[in-house]
């Protein structure tokens, strides 16, 4: 399964923004997809994962402002990113670890 990750651009802090994560296979199937960032110069950092059974999980720093879905008819996954911070950019990226795909990522960047 190929991953494409779209919807990054700049935005000003405080602003939102939503990234789509497109399969080129079902997805149905795949527990957990999560997305992923990674800040220039840093180690790629767990933003948020959504199964296939409805369930979802999120780090510490954006819980409330970041939500993550899942329309396994459409083989997407979703992160809906708001109050967005400076420190929230970098390249995300989403990743189905049960089959071993990563995406190429999308460039988010916020500006203060």
């Amino acid at each position: 399964v190929q991953l494409v990750e779209s919807g990054g651009g700049l935005v000003q802090a405080g602003g939102s923004l939503k990234l789509a994560c497109v399969a080129s296979g079902s997805i149905a199937s795949i527990n957990a997809m999560n997305w992923y960032r990674q800040a220039p110069g840093k180690q790629s950092e767990y933003v948020a994962s959504a199964t296939n059974v409805g369930t979802t999980d999120y780090a510490d720093s954006v819980k409330g402002r970041f939500a993550v879905s899942r329309d396994d008819n459409k083989n997407t996954m979703f992160l809906q990113m708001s109050s967005l911070r400076p420190e929230d950019t970098g390249v995300y990226f989403c990743t189905a670890p049960a089959v071993g795909s990563w995406g190429q990522g999308t460039q988010v960047t916020v500006s203060s």
